[in-house]
């Protein structure tokens, strides 16, 4: 039982090209590809604990019934592949106060508490959560990583641990390569579920623009490396921007011709969405010191604040879906900037005359903050030179 939730939950989100323009029927070859007609045991294993899973969760109610709402118009546009014929698609709510979301091969999709209070009541955050989730189980991924396992199995002779894939057992001949290449291989996985989650959300009637927001802020509450090590079972969030740029643009493209007044979409207008660059720190004078932020907005109508704190003043509480955070006593550094360019760089600039303390001070992160105070991208602040 343990094994097969760790399972589900290395699929979670925090998701080569789907012909991301074609139609969902085009995709059904790929999505079928390298699993045999006759594998069953994905299903047959879902079937099994299916009711252990849904006495440790419940149904969607009372705020948290706006999801069920978006799984059924999502549902609806995977309905014409071969393999979800025969799903019944349920959302399930697990009462923990982590950030996750995880699927099974029957169709089922929980999501634990902490995610689904910071979707709240936007269709958009609900819909980029859930379409990566029905991905994985359109594309049949918990049986692609089965039969993956089995392979290298086959053809090193090493043992791999099902729901624990990062983790390689003593057999592992070479525990290095195959944790990369294992590494590799769901990560691939990852990325081509966040491409199909785009297309099935335009066709629903939610912008893509959506799950860059929903990255931002799971980046923001989970910071995490930049760079995903090789053994990494999901790609960092800025792996992600930069994998999934050609497959925003064709999602885009696709929303706007169903969707020509975004306004009257189930999702509504697009959120803002904010592109931060790594920020850089350099020293321009004996006591003087400029940090400097670039960063890209879209769909922004007016202005984002730029905040920079110290190691004293951290975020103590995030609120990531439209209240404003608190800073705990420290330092702060704040500016507002219309981000119209294609790159706006913000710069701060501080030394001995203004702010002899802050100088001193250990600056640690970097936020952008909406004009009710939430979250939408955040930075970590290299060390200030000596």
């Amino acid at each position: 039982m343990e094994a097969f939730v760790r399972t589900l939950r290395s699929c979670r989100l925090v998701i080569g090209y789907l012909l991301l323009a074609g139609s969902l029927q085009s995709q059904q070859s790929l999505v079928s590809q390298n699993i045999p007609s006759s594998f069953r045991l994905d299903t047959e294993t879902a079937a099994r604990l299916r009711p252990q899973l849904w006495a440790q969760s419940e149904v969607p109610a009372g705020r948290y019934a706006v999801g069920k709402l978006v799984l059924e118009r999502l549902a609806a546009q995977a309905s014409g592949v071969q393999s979800t014929r025969h799903i019944e698609w349920q959302l399930r709510i697990i009462d923990d106060p982590e950030l996750n979301a995880y699927s099974s091969p029957d169709g089922s999709i929980y999501i634990e508490r902490g995610l689904a209070d910071l979707a709240g009541g936007s269709a958009g955050l609900w819909a980029a959560i859930l379409s990566h989730e029905v991905a994985h189980v359109v594309r049949r991924d918990w049986a692609r990583r089965y039969l993956y396992r089995q392979s290298i199995e086959s053809e090193g002779g090493a043992s791999v641990i099902l729901g624990d894939p990062g983790l390689p057992s003593s057999s592992w001949t070479d525990s290095t390569k195959a944790s990369a290449e294992l590494g590799q291989f769901c990560r691939q996985l990852e990325l081509e579920a966040d491409r199909l989650s785009l297309m099935l959300m335009s066709r629903a009637g939610y912008h893509p623009d959506f799950v860059p927001a929903l990255h931002h802020l799971l980046h923001a509450h989970e910071p995490g490396p930049a760079n995903a090590s090789v053994s990494a079972m999901h790609p960092c969030w800025e792996e992600r921007d930069r994998q999934l740029a050609k497959a925003y643009v064709d999602a885009s493209i696709e929303f706007e011709h169903r969707w020509p007044e975004w306004y009257a979409s189930p999702g509504g207008n697009p959120p803002v969405v904010v592109f931060a660059e790594p920020p850089t720190v350099k020293r321009t004078g004996s006591k003087e010191w400029e940090i400097r932020f670039p960063l890209r907005c879209q769909n922004l109508a007016g202005a984002v604040e730029v905040l920079v704190l110290s190691d004293s003043g951290r975020v103590n509480r995030l609120q990531l879906s439209g209240q404003p955070g608190t800073i705990e006593s420290g330092r702060e550094l704040r500016q507002l900037t219309g981000c119209t360019s294609p790159i706006t760089t913000v710069t701060f600039t501080f030394g001995e005359g203004d702010a002899t303390a802050a100088s001193r001070a250990h600056w640690t992160d970097v936020y952008v903050l909406d004009a009710w105070g939430s979250v939408l991208a955040r930075a970590d602040l290299p060390k200030l030179p000596r």
